[in-house]
């Protein structure tokens, strides 16, 4: 099996299979260095788990791409005109489901060039690839607990008040939006929340109530901040 693997490679320029492994292996570390540093940057609300990981997988789908192709011009023409095929006639809106079909192209192009070894590598190494960033819910944030929403219909320049209420059970406080309600008056204001005590977010709760100025208080747990 490993003598096949090995010298399995019928194209014109066969694949030196442990230099491959080795491209594989790198670009999956790379994504991975690039994944990190995108969630560590990140501050903005349209935060997506899918597009994290497909940072992690991308690369390694593209080392493969480049070895299947091999400076061959015919066979990149004959990618493209599949995928636009693909791309033709369904809509995807999901990025980690764009890297699916880009794996199983490439897979399918590795298996026509005759790159059998290329082919093995890829399917195998994106398979457990896909299986590690499921298992360990890579791309997975939680940087608050509750996101509390209020209205608040005292002056704005009093917001200071609110804002020491929140930090005394918050450590971590972001203002998620703020917006003039022009139909009940006041402005709506939507807060995250990292709390010092999750356990005690009732108490918040009740002294917002209890706070002049503050009305239709509703909350919700933040357990996971990204977009599945």
């Amino acid at each position: 099996m490993l003598d096949w693997l090995l010298q399995g490679d019928y194209a014109a320029a066969p694949t030196n299979v442990p230099v491959a492994l080795l491209g594989l292996l790198l670009a999956f570390l790379a994504g991975h260095l690039l994944a990190w540093v995108y969630m560590f940057t990140h501050s903005g609300l349209s935060y997506s788990r899918s597009f994290v990981r497909s940072l992690v997988v991308i690369p390694v789908i593209t080392t493969a791409v480049m070895m299947v192709l091999s400076n061959n011009l015919v066979t990149a023409f004959g990618m493209m005109a599949v995928f636009a095929i693909v791309r033709f006639r369904n809509i995807l809106r999901d990025t980690l489901d764009t890297s699916y079909i880009l794996a199983s192209l490439v897979v399918g192009m590795a298996c026509g060039t005759l790159r059998f070894p290329v082919a093995v590598l890829t399917c195998l190494l994106i398979g457990l690839i896909m299986v590690y960033l499921a298992f360990t819910a890579f791309g997975s944030r939680h940087r608050y607990d509750i996101i509390v929403n209020l209205n608040w219909s005292r002056a704005v320049g009093e917001l200071d008040d609110l804002r020491a209420l929140l930090t005394r059970h918050s450590r971590r406080t972001h203002c998620a939006s703020q917006r003039i309600n022009e139909g009940y008056g006041g402005v709506d204001l939507s807060y995250r929340l990292l709390l010092r005590d999750p356990a005690r977010a009732d108490e918040l709760l009740e002294e917002l109530n209890a706070t002049e100025g503050v009305s239709r208080v509703t909350s919700l747990l933040a357990e996971d901040e990204s977009e599945v």
